[in-house]
């Protein structure tokens, strides 16, 4: 980890919060990793024995050996690149692959992907997704509500409601989150 730098500032809480230092000669899009837990990572999911605090907790119930770092930011609140940095040094993950950045064919499909999806029928899906969140989670659901609600296209869309499957399966159970990834996740008609 030559281009990442990570240093511990001690608060009066007595907690420690790391901070993330890149060095200004490594592009984060250089190249795309994919991660995976290790054995700590699975034992901390299923037991906790190392009480991660939440956000490092959520970041690492994400990562499923399929995701790119880039969508792994995506759905990471709040300083994403700061906690895939710490979950690697600390060993509850490990990188499996890198890919090299997008080609131009597959950044035309990203344009096609929104063309099936018309503003309305975004709209439409944003609105129904956001129902089925409150109906199903309540108040709880508000945060993720917000984030769909402010997605501008089905790229940002899309990880959120990945996310919201993910809730669903966990708070209501797997048919719950199945009806939701019909209902929303369903790749469109063509």
């Amino acid at each position: 980890m030559d281009h990442l730098r990570l240093r511990a500032t001690a608060y009066k809480s007595r907690r420690i919060r790391c901070k993330l230092a890149v060095s200004k000669n490594w592009r984060l899009t250089d190249m795309a990793s994919v991660y995976r837990k290790t054995a700590k990572g699975q034992t901390e999911i299923e037991t906790r024995v190392n009480r991660l605090v939440p956000r490092l907790r959520t970041a690492l119930i994400l990562v499923d050996g399929k995701r790119t770092d880039d969508e792994l930011r995506k759905m990471i609140a709040s300083e994403p690149d700061e906690v895939l940095a710490i979950l690697l040094d600390q060993g509850y993950v490990e990188v499996i692959a890198t890919t090299p950045p997008p080609r131009s064919s597959q950044a035309a499909a990203a344009p096609a992907a929104d063309a099936a999806h018309s503003p309305r029928k975004l709209d439409e899906t944003r609105r129904m997704a956001v129902r089925f969140l409150n109906d199903q989670l309540g108040p709880s659901a508000e945060t993720l509500a917000l984030k769909i609600e402010r997605a501008a296209n089905w790229a940002e869309l899309k990880p959120h409601l990945e996310m919201a499957e993910h809730f669903l399966r966990s708070g209501r159970g797997p048919a719950v989150a199945q009806e939701f990834s019909d209902k929303f996740l369903a790749p469109p008609a063509a």
